[in-house]
């Protein structure tokens, strides 16, 4: 994997595995080989029986940027945006069903895809410099897997994702930390310390009674899924979607045209 690509860094320390988003030029923003990497991350810690909770982190001040939007030059149909979102849910959804505890720290953006990888873990924890958002209606012009949608409701409600997805506007820590969104926010000169002591605690507490816990949850918010195909294909084949895919590279304000 080269430095353009960036790293998925995996290192255990104990019983806690600790995974970092290593592309800090770019905001640490997910390009396909960083996928990749994270998958093997994943399969490594359900590998390890020991391994009780995981962390997942950025480097460089930010949590995830989304995915490289430059990536998304090469996309030419409404099927190509769904291999991707398949994909993408392939990643999320093993994150969500692991038996270890996941806890995401968020500093900085935790945006589009870095957004939906912080909802995947079971805790979220931030730095008062963090931002949740996913401002794809201005930037992009694309949309979300129906998991996706249906993650954030559970966790946001209808009214509040509905906002955020509309707006484009972003969440401040404080905020988050009241709607319940993340735990704890964490002073950044305490950060390291405070998320290392939250992992040793849970990582000392039943792993049983975890497990069921965390199954329960995701059995629950999976319930509620339905197709989104359709909706998924539309975006991804829009005019919009390849014009806001140019602006972006261009650097210039994209011109939505509706179709």
């Amino acid at each position: 994997m080269s430095a353009a690509d960036g790293a998925v860094r995996l290192d255990q320390r104990g019983t806690i595995a600790v995974i970092t988003f290593d592309r800090p030029r770019a905001r640490n923003a997910m390009t396909w080989a960083m996928y990749e990497a994270l998958d093997d991350a994943l399969n490594q810690i359900v590998s390890h029986a020991d391994l009780r909770v995981a962390v997942l982190r950025g480097a460089g001040g930010h949590f995830i940027a989304g995915t490289d939007i430059t990536q998304f030059a090469e996309f030419q149909t409404g099927d190509d945006g769904l291999s991707y979102e398949r994909q993408l849910e392939t990643v999320v959804a093993k994150l969500e069903s692991m038996r270890v505890a996941t806890i995401a720290a968020v500093e900085g953006f935790a945006v589009g895809a870095g957004l939906m990888i912080a909802s995947a873990c079971d805790l979220r924890v931030a730095a008062p410099s963090a931002q949740f958002g996913i401002p794809i209606a201005r930037t992009v012009g694309n949309c979300l897997s129906m998991m996706n949608y249906a993650r954030l409701v559970a966790l946001l409600g209808a009214s509040r994702t509905k906002a955020m997805l509309l707006t484009t506007d972003f969440i401040s820590a404080a905020e988050a930390r009241a709607i319940g969104f993340v735990t704890n926010v964490f002073e950044a000169n305490a950060f390291d310390a405070e998320v290392n002591s939250l992992a040793a605690r849970i990582s000392n507490h039943a792993p049983i009674t975890i497990q069921t816990a965390k199954e329960a949850v995701r059995r629950i918010v999976s319930a509620s899924s339905v197709n989104g195909d359709d909706l998924v294909r539309r975006a991804y084949a829009s005019a919009d979607f390849h014009e806001g895919v140019a602006a972006y590279m261009e650097k210039r304000t994209a011109r939505w045209e509706g179709r």
